[in-house]
């Protein structure tokens, strides 16, 4: 039996024949347990506005402290509102105090909000009927001026703090109570209308403001990731350059081991077999590492790279590309600095790519300025400093992704050297980096060729 049928066998017996609209109809029903019948009393208090948002964040520290409450003043704001409506008609009708203390159920639910908004939005509507007989319309309208009001203000403050099906929910039962009201309360002229159109304007703003709000938060934390994705996408493509560069050098190198090793027995006549064995095993080390080192580092070059004909460039190559610098329109100079000598390739690669990079972000974002490259060979490794002025032209928006700097560092890192990178005083920027190189060691004098000698003088 395969797993298809036994997954169709123990399958429920209603569970084929469910519609695509009674799952739609399920999971509406289940969003409105979820949003109006589920705990709908729990403690949510409103937290206060952020000090440090794009609003309150240009406020005196004194006013801030305070204008944090702002949403909290208004509400209550709204629900002394409510009192006064419903004092305000009972005035109007005569000052009896009943309909004046019609108005404390609508507030209370107002005030509600701040701590229990979906309750709040329960005892409002529940309390409807009641507030509307206290207030003196009786069977006239649903609802009276103060719950009006009050129910308004529920909603809008409710679909703020929810999420936009939650508007949707509420919306739909107070029309179900409004359709019911004026069915049954047997009114001539029925508030249901009215309430229903200015609420529906009330969520449609309150929801789109919610969905905005939502929606540039999310896309703020999406630009964060894209920012996180973009720096380790950029690290990576520094990094595979850099391995397909040292691929190239430490490829030839390996050559070169392997066909010295291989050439040497016959330099020598009459070798003898100890050392023939060794130089084969050199080779047979040097063609193995070749060729896992080829195997392994293989896998980063592009489908359509190609190795480079011309050797990698070296600081010896530092005059030709000062020279093409300059034809673009850089003022650069060059100073060397202690004895000139060879280092190894891969540091010679790397120190000359850091001054490619460096005169090529001085060419991009300081138009018009002037470079100095200076080269310092020390005892201890070498030293290199690029640093150009402030741009005297007209600085255009840059399309790179700050592969330039990236790279610097991890050729840098790779190295084990230290690299400093930052604008300067006068508006310039500045690269400083030191690569260590172990000093070479002295190569041993060739000794004298002396004839023993007796104490006459003639040989012996």
């Amino acid at each position: 039996m395969t797993e298809t049928q036994t997954q169709t066998q123990t399958m429920p017996m209603g569970a084929k024949s469910r519609s695509p609209e009674y799952r739609l109809a399920a999971g509406a029903l289940s969003g409105l347990r979820q949003d109006l019948f589920k705990d709908p009393f729990a403690y949510r208090p409103l937290p206060p506005w952020s000090p440090d948002g794009p609003l309150l964040g240009r406020l005196p520290e004194r006013v801030r402290r305070y204008a944090v409450w702002t949403p909290h003043a208004v509400v209550l704001g709204a629900a002394l509102f409510t009192l006064l409506i419903a004092f305000a008609v009972g005035d109007s009708m005569g000052g009896d105090v009943i309909h004046a203390l019609s108005g404390f159920v609508p507030a209370l639910a107002v005030a509600m909000t701040l701590i229990r908004p979906v309750g709040a939005w329960w005892i409002s509507l529940v309390s409807t009927p009641f507030v509307a007989i206290m207030g003196g319309d009786g069977f006239g309208a649903p609802w009276a001026p103060a719950g009006f009001f009050a129910h308004l203000v529920v909603m809008t403050v409710v679909a703020a703090r929810t999420r936009p099906r939650t508007a949707a929910w509420m919306w739909a039962g107070t029309a179900a109570f409004g359709f019911f009201a004026s069915v049954f309360w047997y009114s001539m002229d029925p508030d249901t209308a009215p309430m229903l159109f200015v609420s529906a304007l009330a969520l449609l703003v309150t929801t789109s403001v919610h969905i905005r709000r939502e929606a540039k938060v999310e896309m703020t934390a999406q630009r964060q990731v894209t920012a996180v994705e973009r720096d380790k996408r950029t690290l990576l493509e520094e990094r595979t350059n850099i391995a397909r560069e040292l691929h190239d050098v430490v490829a030839h190198h390996m050559s070169v081991v392997a066909i010295q090793a291989e050439a040497a027995p016959y330099r020598v006549e009459n070798p003898p077999p100890e050392l023939e064995q060794a130089f084969v095993t050199i080779r047979e080390n040097a063609v193995a590492a070749l060729t896992e080192l080829r195997r392994v580092l293989g896998v980063v070059r592009a489908e359509d790279y190609e190795a480079p004909d011309a050797p990698q460039p070296t600081l010896a190559d530092l005059g030709r590309l000062l020279e093409n610098v300059r034809e673009a329109g850089l003022r650069v100079g060059q100073t060397v600095t202690g004895a000139v000598r060879d280092l190894p390739q891969g540091v010679e690669l790397s120190a000359y790519r850091i001054v490619q990079e460096a005169l090529s972000n001085a060419l991009r974002h300081a138009p018009g300025a002037e470079a100095c490259v200076e080269v310092s060979y020390v005892l201890g490794g070498l030293g290199l400093r690029i640093v150009n002025g402030p741009p005297t032209g007209l600085v255009k928006p840059s399309p790179g992704a700050g592969h330039g700097i990236t790279g610097m560092r991890e050729r840098i890192a790779m190295l084990s050297g230290e690299m400093t990178a930052g604008p300067t005083a006068d508006g310039g920027y500045e690269v400083a980096a030191f690569v260590p190189v172990a000093a070479p060691e002295p190569k041993p004098e060739p000794e004298a060729t002396t004839t023993a000698t007796d104490r006459s003088g003639d040989p012996a």
